[in-house]
Formats: structure tokens, C-alpha cells, sequence
């Protein structure tokens, strides 16, 4: 994508608007007397740096931040630290990052979303007895291209592509785990389309509950249902967040194997995710209701 300066800039107003609110809300629960020494760098360039790092196509932070912060960037940010001070730097604010991310970069719901889960591999399967930065922590799992060690992203967005929540869990819990939690569906209404691996009776009336339908294609020993036209449509065009999924992927790096703490992995995933909310072209899809809603189909 590549943000522009104005996009940058943008960015960082958004994020020290918030920072600032946060900070304020935050010292009246803080004990003791905190440090009043100002840091050399605010938790705003901190966390915007972060997000720039999954726009620019860099594999390693050590690199961009190195080659491009403090070569090309100097005008925006003047009074960088070390590298390895940077990386204490943004282990600290993993907390308002998450909550940023909550309350500024989520989407509207329109009453249409589409859930899936992607593993995130942090090591490859070879070396999985051998990785311990993960150890008690990751899982094994599988998925359709088979086993892997990690953790799995589970995420729900509207046709728009816009993120409406999500939650991370180990490679080994079942997809529908996350729907059985109140918070996780607190945001979510109307019509939720997800694939074969979300079909659960128990859980569709679980969900009905709070007013959400839950819409999946059935498998080959299942008996035909009733659908309506739009949703048949609709179900067709739920590949769309595999391509959001790909995009998590390529794009933002929310997966690779070079974490050296959870921390780091925590930060890495969380800011590709705020750095794919900022993107001015997301995958979506386009449809009419008006001649579909009135027709019904078997599936």
C-alpha cells in the first residue's frame, strides 16, 4: 500500500489524539509517584513507527527501523533511540495498541459479517520440539494444509473488509470456541457466514439467541435446507475474507518465524492488524437485495 506523507501523518494525529486520552485516564489508577522524566520517544512514535513497519515491505524491524526511520524519516521523527531501546519501547505499549485497535480501528457492523480463523505458524513443524520461546504457550493445530505449531487468529469483518473484532487463541482450540463468548459476539447482529467447519446446531440456537443468524454451507451426508437467494449469494462471496486472511499474511507479516519473545509476537500481530484497518483499499464485495431477498433456494 505504501502510505503517503499525508497518510503518515494522519496516522500519527490519530494515534496521539488517543495516547494523550489514554495517558490521562490511566493516571488516575496509576500508585506511587511515576518517573515525571520525559521520554526521548512518545509512546505515539513508538506505536506509529509500528504501524509504518508493516506498510514499507520490510521482513526484519531491526532493518526499517535502522534503514528507514533513521535515514528517511528524520524530519518526522528527530530524536530516535537505539534499536534495541526501541524494541523495550514496544513491548510497552502493547497495552494501548490493543485498545486502539479496539476503539478506533474496528468497522461498522451493517448486520452482514463473515468469520474465519487462520493459523499463525511461529516456527516450521521440523523444529517444533526445538522451539522454546513458545513453549507452554503455542499449540499444535491443524488446518486444511495440515499440522502446524502456532496459534490461531480468529476474525470477523462486514462485506466492507473492515474488522469487527477478533481474538487469538492456540493452534488446537476448535474454531467455534470464540462464538460461545459473550464479548467476543457483544458487537456482532444480523447474519454471520462462516464455512463448514462453524456448523453446530447447539451453537446456532446459542446465537440466535442474541440475535445473530448463523449461516454456513452443509456438508455432503447433510439434508437440503431452505435458503434465501441473498444469503445463498452471500455464502458464495464469503471467500472474501480469505483474502483478507492472505492479505494479514503478505502484506501486514502478522506471521513469521523470527519472534524472540511472546511479547514481540503480541506486538507484531496487533500492529499489523491497526496497519490493515488504515489500508484505503480493502477487499469487499457488492451485491443487490432487491431482486434476491424475495427468492428462496434449496442448498
Amino acid at each position: 500500500m505504501n502510505f503517503t506523507d499525508s497518510k503518515i501523518t494522519e496516522i500519527y494525529f490519530l494515534v496521539d489524539e488517543f495516547t494523550k486520552e489514554f495517558e490521562k485516564e490511566l493516571s488516575k489508577h496509576v500508585i506511587g509517584n511515576p518517573s515525571k522524566r520525559p521520554p526521548v520517544m512518545s509512546n505515539s512514535e513508538v506505536m506509529t513507527i509500528m504501524i509504518l513497519f508493516h506498510d514499507k515491505g520490510y521482513k526484519c524491524m531491526k532493518h526499517f527501523y535502522i534503514q528507514y526511520v533513521q535515514t528517511h524519516l528524520t524530519q518526522m521523527f528527530p530524536k530516535t533511540v537505539s534499536y534495541n531501546r526501541f524494541t523495550e519501547l514496544m513491548q510497552s505499549v502493547n497495552l494501548p495498541l490493543a485498545i486502539f485497535l479496539q476503539t478506533c480501528c474496528m468497522g461498522e457492523n451493517t448486520g452482514i459479517s463473515f468469520m474465519d480463523s487462520t493459523p499463525i505458524r511461529v516456527c516450521k513443524n521440523k523444529r517444533i520440539k526445538r522451539n522454546k520461546v513458545f513453549k507452554d504457550i503455542a499449540q499444535v493445530g491443524k488446518s486444511t494444509m495440515g499440522y502446524f505449531f502456532g496459534f490461531k487468529l480468529h476474525i470477523v469483518i462486514n462485506e466492507k473488509g473492515e474488522l469487527l473484532n477478533f481474538v487469538i487463541t492456540p493452534g488446537n482450540v476448535d474454531d467455534r470456541e470464540p462464538l460461545k463468548d459473550k464479548r467476543f459476539i457483544s458487537k456482532l447482529k444480523g447474519k454471520l457466514f462462516g464455512d463448514k467447519g462453524y456448523i453446530s446446531s447447539k451453537l446456532a440456537e446459542l446465537l440466535f439467541v442474541d440475535g445473530i443468524q448463523l449461516i454456513t454451507s452443509i456438508k455432503r451426508n447433510m439434508k437440503n435446507c431452505l435458503m434465501q437467494m441473498s444469503d445463498k449469494i452471500l455464502l458464495r462471496k464469503r471467500a472474501v475474507i480469505e483474502t483478507v486472511n492472505d492479505e494479514l499474511k503478505n502484506i501486514c507479516q502478522v506471521e513469521h518465524s523470527r519472534h524472540r519473545s511472546f511479547g514481540n509476537f503480541i506486538s507484531n500481530l496487533i500492529a499489523g492488524l491497526v496497519t490493515y484497518s488504515f489500508f484505503s483499499k480493502k477487499p469487499a464485495i457488492k451485491y443487490e437485495t432487491e431482486k434476491t431477498n424475495q427468492l428462496a433456494c434449496f442448498y
